[in-house]
């Protein structure tokens, strides 16, 4: 058997805004801080020891993950990290307000941008300053790999590939695996590991700081899945993820 956590960062400050966030660098809030630790907490108390973590390029992800480990006593865990765990890229619509765009375009049409599952948002122009793709830190991606606007399509595509090169080695390894990513990266893995239709992945909500854990079979098949939270946490939580998109 082999053990996979899935970590979506704690709520950013961003989040905290209702705005539409994807690849911009934002930190967390104040609360993000407590459910990153609140998570290193419930691992803790779930008895699962951690062998290495993986992370996107963005600093949510990645104190999310530290203040997990702090919590855990575990900071000297190995730690990788990919452009390829980054949240799905939302185009022009990056740093808008979910509620105020719905109001202004309808929340029928946020829906289909926030939730189809190949239609991609209004992208940026090509060489936009505003497209937080041209960041430094992707300076060695092709122009094919730095993105204008993502569906999650494109955003299971880009994944796929270090599940495939670095996580499944890992876990075929008989290491136990800690990704801190977010609500998209995740619910891209997701829909691989649990072989899910584009339909039923639409409705597919993962909340902020509580802890995803997989039981793998050897050939990473899943076993089970379980939430670190209660029933109640868990519906409030996920209640929340599906509003963002509401006009207020």
């Amino acid at each position: 058997m082999r053990t996979l956590i899935l970590l979506r960062h704690g709520e950013s400050t961003w989040n905290k805004e209702n705005r539409f966030t994807g690849w911009v660098d934002v930190p967390l809030s104040a609360h993000g801080e407590i459910e990153a630790r609140s998570a290193g907490a419930r691992i803790r108390e779930a008895r699962i020891e951690i062998d290495e973590v993986h992370t996107s390029l963005l600093k949510r992800a990645i104190k999310t993950s530290w203040l997990a480990l702090e919590e855990l006593d575990r900071m000297w865990l190995p730690q990788m990290r990919s452009w390829r765990l980054n949240e799905r890229h939302y185009g022009a619509l990056t740093g808008l307000n979910k509620a105020e765009t719905a109001a202004l375009h309808g929340e029928a049409q946020v829906h289909i941008w926030r939730r189809s599952y190949d239609i991609l948002p209004p992208a940026f122009e090509a060489n936009d300053p505003k497209n937080p793709a041209l960041d430094p830190r992707y300076k060695d991606l092709s122009a094919a790999e730095r993105p204008l606007a993502e569906s999650l399509k494109t955003t299971v595509e880009r994944f796929l590939p270090y599940w495939n090169g670095s996580i499944a080695p890992a876990l075929r390894a008989k290491k136990v695996v800690m990704v801190a990513a977010h609500g998209n990266s995740l619910r891209a893995l997701v829909k691989h590991l649990d072989s899910m239709s584009e339909e039923a992945v639409l409705s597919l909500n993962i909340p902020t700081g509580m802890p995803l854990v997989y039981e793998l079979n050897d050939d990473l098949t899943p076993r089970s899945h379980r939430y670190l939270a209660t029933e109640q946490e868990m519906a409030s939580a996920k209640a929340t993820v599906a509003a963002q998109g509401k006009a207020k």
